[in-house]
């Protein structure tokens, strides 16, 4: 729905429980127990007809009896009661309730699913919102609200925690409480009727009393509203999110490799890593990450030096670190020799950089200063070993003065031992140097930290909707295609109009001949000349291989007659069902460096479109060498998605053999990305192999399941693409012509000058904390929209004329809206820019659109009531200034 409402939940002034209750141990008499015992300064209002006062509070027979109107009601009554007291609730003005009770959707049974429905119907004439059912309830500790079942009252904190599970909420609140752990909220989501992780995140992102959010996450219900709140939040503070069940989900039931190899957690977490967050495996981890990210600077890259004065804790150090997927630097020769001038002869000469047991609190500095002065390392772990010689403090003390001095570099430690370095860790501590308990701690802390880098990063890209690809791209001729295929009821296109459909969208193919009969075959393979590859055409044979369909290197016109008519018994043998439709011969591809890779596309039921890219051939699902991505994707999402593969390594070239071309492969992961745009009735689509070398991509073969689209292209993605369609000429005078756009995410240079010029701006919003131009340039389109007002005459910052911008409920039902203009601009030209984004507003379905003015924005209110807009006498925020509205009509 929307964080509408939202605020009853986290900042309550009374609550009422219904279902309050005597009993010893009942979740009644806990629920009361708790709210009374934390501290919570407003009105509890128990309400059950059996009860006189409960715990020293009077308790009321319903809820028309109440004093007032809860802001709060936490209700704990059989499942059958709740939808008439939501109702009643709601009349009475209640705004938000907390479901205990279970036995709804949950339960999977019709009754249970007409349950959930009914309390859903009840609360929506009054925009109360639920959170639950089935839930352990919800807890903010700074104002002493414990409203759950749990056994324990947190301290307050920074950090918020959501989870689905409330037995897991109740098991961090006991694993933090014993490590003095404080959390600013604690939100047992249960059964998610009404509000979801999106809304927590909308939420979340604007809490000013959250420093970083933490998500146990079982299943994603809305995933475009969770993408869109997921990047959202991502760009104010570290979401960290655990999902269970990673291996719970086989391989799917597909017609394809992709198909085989995506399983469902792989899908959740290219989401995760496209949204920004960092994902963990363990609830360890989870708190780790936050310690993590609060204390160590960002690295710039993900090459790591170990320094250390015991050659095998490095060693071990090395081998967690390649355990974990991270990078050892490699020493470049100007750093060895500035190691060479402080480190004794029998130092390791490499890294891990062993300065020899005696280290001096001397040569650490020394070794560390060469080390962090190193372009070619982009962190440096220090890690001690306890040695009679030298005093591990005194070392400490060296590393802290050296870090203080240098506070761009990435730097992490770990004293080893127990008692006989407490006082080192200590020093450490109080100076704030990120230190660890073991080298692995340290280890896995780095990689968190790469890892969560490369999603700030992916997070900052904003793919265009236009292909990125390398040739010309012809989406008639694909929408062609595979209509004509709809019409002829086909469903697996055959490798002819695979083909055809890569060629169409850029991606270059090898010359193929459909054929019908052995005989056919034989007289293509005498036309196309040379050696050539024979495979089996059926609707129904997917894996040609499996069944013996290709047969590689025949040349002669007999050669290929004879394969042809031994294929066709075989299969006829092993597949008796299949329909064998004829055969295609195609030239035979040599290239002594090329690789077999695989770039795929399909539907996954949570997330819609899918790509796959990854190490390819016949045996794609034993080297399971893959990594996904969501679509729209660009050049650098697509490389990103090579990199984090095991063959890329492969890619860029090994024993004398040239790298491949990434940007021809990168340009084609882009090209099938904006096919399965374009393109919805496309649900699977595999090119196995596609071969890459120095001269770039050839697809050998390609197989293509298509069905009527059940949604729209964009409807069918998590992320909303770069809407280009929405770029606009407007005219400024006889000879002189205006650009109107969305802002991108290379914008934010060009309206820099918001920050550094803001008397130069005229500003209208309700929120002007918005507006910072890395803020304006990082939108998601499926809730925001900034449009530019550029000259294109000028360049840089000078062409930019004004701006207006849109930010939405996560509802989309309403909207504010501002300009930002140049004082000299044109009145015209203002109200024309106003003017398109009403449009835009109205096109998506805003119903109303709000802006503020005040003393200083006379002119911009002036221009806004001429638009339509009136003087919102019903804002409940109206001293902060004039509202005014805009009742949108579609």
């Amino acid at each position: 729905m929307s964080t509408r409402n939202l605020d009853y939940f986290f900042r309550p002034r009374s609550v009422a429980l219904i279902g309050a209750s005597a009993s010893p141990a009942s979740v009644g008499a806990t629920l009361l127990a708790n709210l009374i015992a934390a501290g919570f300064a407003g009105p509890i209002w128990p309400v059950n007809p059996k009860y006189g006062d409960l715990q020293g509070l009077p308790c009321f027979p319903d809820i028309e009896s109440l004093p007032a109107a809860p802001d709060l009601a936490v209700i704990a009554t059989p499942a059958a009661t709740v939808p008439a007291l939501i109702g009643r609730l709601g009349a009475r003005g209640t705004r938000a309730a907390v479901v205990i009770s279970a036995g709804f959707g949950e339960r999977a049974t019709t009754e249970g699913r007409a349950l959930q429905q009914a309390i859903l119907d009840a609360a929506r004439p009054h925009l109360l919102r639920i959170m639950g059912p089935n839930t352990v309830g919800l807890l903010v500790p700074d104002i002493g609200l414990n409203a759950s079942f749990a056994h324990l009252s947190p301290a307050p904190g920074e950090i918020a925690f959501a989870t689905q599970s409330g037995a897991l909420l109740t098991s961090v609140m006991d694993w933090a409480h014993s490590r003095g752990i404080g959390f600013s909220r604690l939100i047992s989501l249960g059964g998610m009727a009404d509000v979801d992780f999106g809304d927590v995140l909308d939420y979340l992102a604007n809490d000013a009393q959250t420093r970083a959010i933490l998500l146990y996450v079982e299943a994603v219900t809305q995933p475009r509203k969770f993408m869109s709140a997921a990047r959202a939040a991502a760009r104010s503070k570290p979401v960290i999110v655990c999902k269970s069940g990673r291996h719970e989900a086989g391989a799917r039931a597909a017609r394809s490799h992709t198909g085989a190899l995506a399983g469902a957690d792989a899908v959740y977490d290219s989401a995760f890593r496209r949204a920004g967050m960092l994902r963990v495996l363990t609830l360890e981890a989870l708190f780790d990450a936050v310690e993590s990210l609060a204390t160590v600077r960002p690295p710039r890259g993900n090459r790591l030096a170990i320094v250390t004065n015991g050659g095998g804790v490095g060693v071990m150090a090395t081998d967690q670190l390649m355990d974990v997927g991270g990078t050892l630097a490699e020493l470049a020769p100007d750093t060895l020799a500035r190691l060479d001038q402080v480190l004794p002869p029998t130092w390791s000469h490499g890294n891990p950089v062993d300065m020899v047991g005696d280290a001096t609190p001397d040569r650490y500095a020394a070794t560390l200063a060469a080390v962090m002065a190193a372009p070619e390392v982009d962190a440096t772990l220090v890690l001690h070993v306890p040695v009679s010689v030298a005093s591990p403090v005194e070392q400490a003390a060296a590393v802290r003065d050296l870090y203080l001095r240098h506070p761009q570099h990435t730097l992490l430690t770990s004293w080893i031992g127990g008692e006989s370095v407490a006082s080192a860790r200590a020093l450490l501590i109080d100076a704030r140097v990120p230190t660890y308990d073991t080298p692995g701690d340290a280890v896995r802390a780095f990689v968190q930290l790469v890892e969560y880098q490369r999603a700030q990063q992916a997070l900052l890209e904003t793919p265009a909707a236009a292909i990125e690809a390398l040739a010309p791209v012809d989406q008639a001729a694909g929408r062609r295609l595979v209509n004509r295929a709809l019409a002829a009821g086909v469903e697996m296109l055959d490798g002819v109009d695979g083909r055809a459909l890569l060629a169409a969208y850029g991606i270059p193919v090898l010359p193929v001949r459909a054929c019908r009969s052995a005989a056919a075959a034989a007289r293509a393979a005498v036309e196309l000349g040379g050696a050539v590859a024979l495979k089996v055409s059926s609707p129904d044979i997917s894996h040609k291989t499996d069944v013996g369909g290709v047969v590689l290197d025949l040349e002669g016109a007999e050669a290929v007659l004879a394969a042809a008519r031994a294929m066709r018994r075989r299969i006829r043998r092993e597949r008796p069902d299949a329909r064998i439709t004829g055969f295609t011969v195609e030239p035979m591809h040599r290239s002594r460096a090329g690789h077999e890779l695989i770039v795929g596309a399909f539907d996954d039921p949570q997330f819609g479109p899918v790509i796959l890219f990854g190490h390819g051939g016949t045996a794609v699902e034993v080297l399971d060498d893959k990594a996904l991505g969501l679509p729209p994707l660009n050049r650098a999402l697509a490389r990103d998605m090579i990199g984090r593969t095991r063959i890329s390594r492969l890619l860029a070239g090994y024993r004398g053999l040239p790298p491949a071309d990434l940007d021809a492969i990168a340009a084609a992961i882009v090209s099938i990305s904006q096919l399965i745009i374009d393109l919805p009735e496309v649900i699977e689509l595999d090119i196995n192999p596609l071969i890459a070398d120095a001269s770039g991509v050839r697809a050998l073969d390609v197989r293509v399941r298509i069905a009527p689209p059940q949604r729209p292209g964009s409807e069918r993605l998590a992320i909303r693409p770069y809407p280009a369609e929405l770029a606009q000429s407007v005219a400024a005078g006889p000879e002189r012509m205006l650009l109107v756009r969305p802002v991108r995410a290379t914008d934010g240079a060009l309206i820099g000058v918001i920050d550094a010029e803001p008397g130069q701006f005229v500003i209208a919003l309700r929120r002007p904390a918005v507006l910072s131009a890395a803020r304006l340039a990082q939108i998601d389109y499926d809730r925001d929209m900034v449009l530019l007002l550029l000259d294109p005459a000028c360049e840089g910052a000078e062409g930019l004329l004004g701006l207006a911008v849109l930010n939405a409920d996560p509802d989309g039902d309403r909207a504010d809206c501002g300009l930002i203009l140049r004082r000299s601009l044109d009145d015209r030209l203002a109200d024309r820019l106003l003017a398109c984004l009403i449009a835009y507003a109205r096109d998506r379905g805003v119903e109303v659109l709000h802006a503020y003015s005040s003393a200083d924005t006379v002119q911009i209110a002036a221009r806004l009531r001429a638009a339509g807009f009136a003087v919102d006498l019903a804002d409940p925020d109206a001293s902060v200034g004039e509202r005014l509205a805009l009742q949108l009509r579609r």
